[in-house]
């Protein structure tokens, strides 16, 4: 094993390049923006090449792993060093790809921003943190990146700090994932002691063999579960993502498509013999999820800002490929259909992001109505491949979201439970109506004064344009101009196309891309049921958002306004956000950070003074004996002397 070998270094050049363009341009080339710029797109491109190299030469081959020793003892064995199989070179492809459109997208984006050098500073170190999650091969190197996704995500949101809530954002979303995270690492302590190992292949083939005993499984599932469902945003960890639209738009694409957010999802798949060894982690999962699916979906229906519409299916596509990845589980099913819908959700969620983002640019608002108002439609290509995206999320053929939700509803159908299967149907149908809701009002929009009765609609105010506005963003810079392309320019309508183009032809891919992770691709049996089933219900939410929102005389109030009390729970957002607030005030700050307070005060620096001031007391007692007086000196050496002789003389 040596550098000389080509794979290995392909895997040194992929996370080594992203962090020495980190460092390079916040030391030497951050005010020097096409200096930052050009250093961090060589620094992913080359990535993306050996990513799909390694994808095409090496995705029917076993496992490549590459084992250093890095923690060793009699009892103890934690290895850094690189995994590469299907599973982790699938996603090393989406996280390579959908970083470098990213960063190309985000040169008309952030244009005349003057932290652009730092924003692509932060961009190269959130690379280098996903692909080394990706391709790790033991779980403390995966934890360590994971931890480092957490803070490359909290520099991204907050990129524009000087707006308060930007600020506030970026910590809490890295508050929020602490809290899950501490249970991850509380579960990998336990493996480590009751195990032994954390190479990943080790903990997999273990658990397959049945070597570790069920509890341990349990224990540490649910606990590394933890860590998913803040990362990965799950009920009720799921608090941060909405507020994450603070930052940029790229930075919305990047962490709610293919990478952090996903990064979650990608673990269960990674270690998924292990979780799947425990039929009470994969039901929890089960439950957890569901919600998450059903109580994103419900708040999206009322969301008037596009890009929180989008974060909030993000969180319930999330949950359902969560849901797809516990039913296989419980059936004694594949990976597949859960990992496959992360596949083509990558896709054509980062096309919803970037094509929002267009709009955003161009009208500083990220109220859709007021984009409708303003001609949104007349954005041709934008507003194409919205369009195709959101057919993709709401599962209509031939759409690549279509074949994966078809390949999940499979999977809950072969539970003996079928709640779990009526859910997801109807998590269907809320999708593709919050989907058309967003895509009807673009194109077909009404006078303005019809939207005034939506809830939280606010015409004219600009929302993101306060990062522009407050970073020199002119009116060109908005792509006011009037060029063939309507304002846009060519280097942002690029990834549109590719993404545009991913989203319909991966659907296509699915025998493919099963028969790479599976090594065979399955053959599938047509329950035409369920296939009129969830069509029906896909189109069923495409017709009633048609009746609400797209037909000429619809009242543009929806039909969730017939029930004003649900539709108020729905707008404050189940109340999570209340709670925890609540919780926050009560148990952290009224009891524990009370009683640490108090602790620090009286137990800590009480300690501290306690010694300090015996130790002035005592100095002030042994000062009476040094008098400067000899014959004092002598008598209290005489009666020293006294003392021990008959200590000594009673001794015997």
């Amino acid at each position: 094993m040596s550098c000389s070998d080509p794979i290995l270094l392909g895997c040194l050049l992929t996370v080594f390049l992203p962090l020495s363009a980190f460092a390079l341009i916040m030391i030497f080339t951050r005010d020097n923006h096409k200096l930052s710029l050009a250093i961090s797109l060589v620094a992913s491109t080359i990535p993306l090449i050996i990513a799909w190299t390694f994808f095409f030469k090496l995705g029917g081959e076993k496992p490549i792993i590459y084992n250093f020793e890095w923690l060793m003892s009699d009892i103890v064995k934690v290895p850094f060093g690189f995994l590469l199989d299907p599973t982790s070179l699938l996603m090393l492809v989406i996280v390579a790809s959908i970083s470098w459109l990213v960063q190309v997208y985000s040169i008309g984006y952030m244009s005349g921003d003057p932290g652009f050098g730092r924003f692509y500073a932060d961009l190269s170190l959130f690379a280098l943190a996903m692909l080394t999650l990706v391709i790790s091969s033991g779980l403390l190197q995966l934890y360590i990146a994971w931890e480092l996704v957490g803070l490359a995500s909290y520099l991204l949101i907050g990129f524009w700090y000087e707006k308060f809530s930007a600020s506030e954002a970026g910590k809490k979303a890295f508050v929020v994932t602490r809290f899950g995270d501490i249970g991850f690492f509380i579960g990998l302590v336990i493996l480590t002691i009751f195990y032994g190992s954390l190479d990943i292949a080790s903990v997999n083939a273990a658990a397959v063999a049945k070597s570790m005993p069920p509890w341990l499984i349990t224990s540490a599932g649910l606990l590394i579960f933890c860590g998913v469902m803040g990362k990965s945003a799950q009920f009720p960890l799921h608090v941060w993502l909405p507020d994450a639209m603070e930052g940029p738009t790229p930075v919305s694409a990047l962490l709610h498509s293919a990478t952090m957010v996903a990064a979650g999802v990608y673990l269960m798949t990674r270690i998924f013999p292990f979780f799947a060894a425990s039929a009470t982690t994969m039901t929890v999962i089960l439950v957890i999820s569901t919600i998450t699916l059903i109580l994103s979906s419900t708040i999206a229906l009322v969301a008037t800002d596009i890009k929180q519409v989008w974060a909030y299916s993000t969180v319930s596509q999330l949950g359902f490929m969560a849901m797809g990845l516990a039913a296989a589980a419980l059936a004694s099913g594949t990976l597949f259909a859960g990992y496959y819908h992360l596949t083509t959700h990558a896709a054509f969620k980062a096309l919803l992001f970037l094509c929002s983002g267009v709009f955003i640019h161009h009208f500083g608002t990220n109220d859709f109505f007021t984009m409708a108002t303003q001609g949104g439609r007349k954005l041709l290509i934008p507003m194409a491949c919205i369009t195709i995206a959101a057919l993709a999320l709401a599962g209509i053929f031939p759409f690549a979201g279509f074949f994966s939700k078809e390949l999940i509803l499979t999977a809950l159908a072969h539970l003996d439970n079928k709640l779990w299967l009526l859910l997801g149907l109807f998590g269907a149908f809320l999708t593709a109506y919050y989907s058309f809701r967003v895509i009807f009002v673009m194109l077909f929009p009404k006078d303005p004064e019809a939207y005034l009765k939506v809830p939280g609609h606010i015409p004219h105010v600009e929302e993101e344009a306060h990062g522009h506005s407050a970073h020199g963003h002119d009116d060109d810079a908005h792509g006011h101009g009037h060029d063939e392309h309507h304002g846009v320019p060519w280097v942002m309508v690029f990834p549109l196309l590719v993404l545009a183009s991913f989203t319909l032809i991966l659907g296509f891919c699915q025998g493919y891309l099963e028969k790479l992770l599976l090594g065979a691709s399955h053959p599938h049996a047509m329950n035409y049921f369920l296939l009129v089933a969830a069509v029906g219900c896909a189109l069923s939410g495409i017709a009633l958002a048609w009746l609400d929102w797209g037909r000429k005389d619809a009242k543009c109030v929806g039909f969730i306004a017939k029930m004003p009390a649900l539709q108020t729970f729905f707008i404050q957002k189940w109340y999570m956000d209340h709670f925890w607030r609540w919780f926050l005030n009560r148990f952290i700050y009224g009891f524990f950070s009370k009683w640490f307070t108090y602790n620090d005060r009286r137990v800590v620096d009480g300690g501290v003074d306690a010694v300090a001031f015996s130790t002035i007391g005592s100095g002030r007692l042994l000062s009476f004996i040094q008098t400067a007086l000899l014959q004092y000196n002598l008598l209290f050496m005489v009666l020293v002397l006294a003392g021990v002789g008959i200590y000594l003389m009673m001794g015997r």
